[in-house]
């Protein structure tokens, strides 16, 4: 039986993200929706239109300054912790210039090439405990492999000690279950002011000593503003790399054509990273944006100033008029790609180089140590994580069959 949909409501659930995309893509460039606690706001899911508003300067990511309703929304509401933290993720104009600037200084290409030896050497002993497996035995691949390749290479990059790495991991993973809860949090806040103070007294080779170091004019990142902006690169860049991983693992295993092509040569692992990233984007919707001023779309369609905004990449990568009438099928010789699964414009990821990264070392290692990986339940029956914001699975089991 095919899902029904109230009109205006975003089903906070997940469980059918894709065609909810695409029943709010047919409305209009901006249709309005209900999200948790009745708050109202505009919905844009075509490509074209995404790509325009992440460019707009009249779009900000700052609620205090440019949504009115934001002061009266109760403390405990469900996506609060999307919207109300400061850093650059929420940052408006120059205050947003600076932080972006700075931080960009500091996560450089440079930066995430260092740490590429040893994203290969955890790769690599994660792989060999998978292939302590029993024969036939169920694994978890997310919680044994997809969660723990990010967590492991967000720890490299910012410098975790070895005193206190098993419990940043665990924290980081912890963070990204369905399960997790505030504990979770406050302990990687933890771990992280416990690194920034130490970075103070003794800099070393790593991201955070670069932002102790970063440097904007003659202005610097105050210690508050080093530990914000870790806990934004570390919530950005764990959960969304190990989506990013778990479904490219599951498109491949249910499409056994596919997976035939990469083997073969005729596609490369390039090819798989960026048509999953295009198909099923790590990030749904993205909690909020806020129109500075009217902005007029066409189509007797026009965001008032003071209105909130969802953006909607994963519906953007599959939008028919983008990518064409199989935009919903999972295809690596597909000749464009092109999506915005890591945003657009002054917002764009500045993780991005380190998701390709991590994910181009860890598919290739994965099936070439299991050249008969197969999911141990039907695709039909992997549980998508509950929510509407992010595209994951809550746990993908898996035989890991050499």
């Amino acid at each position: 039986m095919e899902p029904q949909f109230r009109q205006t409501t975003i089903d906070p659930s997940g469980r059918f993200l894709h065609a909810e995309n695409d029943r709010l893509r047919v409305k209009g460039p901006a249709t309005r929706v209900v999200l948790a606690g009745g708050v109202s706001a505009w919905s844009v899911t075509r490509h074209e239109v995404v790509r325009r508003l992440c460019e707009d300067p009249r779009v900000s990511r700052d609620p205090v300054r440019h949504w009115p309703a934001y002061a009266g929304l109760p403390h405990d509401w469900p996506l609060r912790p999307f919207i109300s933290t400061v850093n650059a993720f929420t940052a408006f104009g120059g205050d947003h210039q600076r932080l972006r600037t700075m931080m960009s200084s500091a996560f450089t290409p440079r930066r995430v090439e260092s740490i590429r030896g040893r994203v290969h050497a955890v790769v690599e002993r994660i792989v060999r405990d998978i292939g302590r497996a029993r024969p036939g035995e169920v694994l978890d691949l997310r919680r044994a492999f997809t969660d723990v390749v990010p967590a492991e290479a967000l720890c490299d990059l910012v410098g975790i000690p070895d005193s206190f790495r098993a419990r940043a991991v665990h924290s980081i993973q912890a963070i990204n279950r369905p399960c997790g809860d505030d504990r979770d949090f406050m302990d990687l806040t933890s771990c992280l002011g416990a690194l920034v103070a130490t970075k103070y007294m003794v800099k070393g080779d790593d991201l955070t000593s670069d932002l102790i170091n970063a440097r904007y004019g003659d202005d610097r990142l105050t210690e508050h503003e080093v530990n914000a902006a870790l806990i934004l690169m570390i919530g950005a860049g764990s959960g969304t790399t190990a989506n990013l991983l778990s479904k490219a693992v599951t498109m491949l295993l249910t499409h056994p054509d596919q997976l035939k092509l990469v083997k073969a040569g005729d596609a490369t692992w390039a090819d798989v990273i960026e048509e999953t990233l295009r198909a099923e984007g790590p990030v749904q919707h993205m909690p909020l944006r806020y129109a500075a001023e009217d902005i007029d779309l066409g189509f007797d369609t026009v965001i008032k100033a003071g209105e909130p905004i969802l953006l909607s990449f994963g519906a953007a990568g599959r939008d028919p008029v983008a990518h064409g009438r199989d935009a919903n099928e999972f295809d690596v010789t597909r000749a464009d790609k092109n999506h915005l699964a890591f945003g657009h414009g002054v917002h764009h990821c500045i993780g991005a180089p380190l998701a390709r990264m991590e994910a181009s070392i860890a598919l290739p290692a994965l099936f070439a140590h299991f050249p008969d990986l197969e999911l141990a339940v039907p695709a039909a029956e992997l549980q998508p994580l509950p929510t509407f914001i992010y595209n994951g699975y809550v746990e993908l089991p898996v035989r890991p069959r050499k």
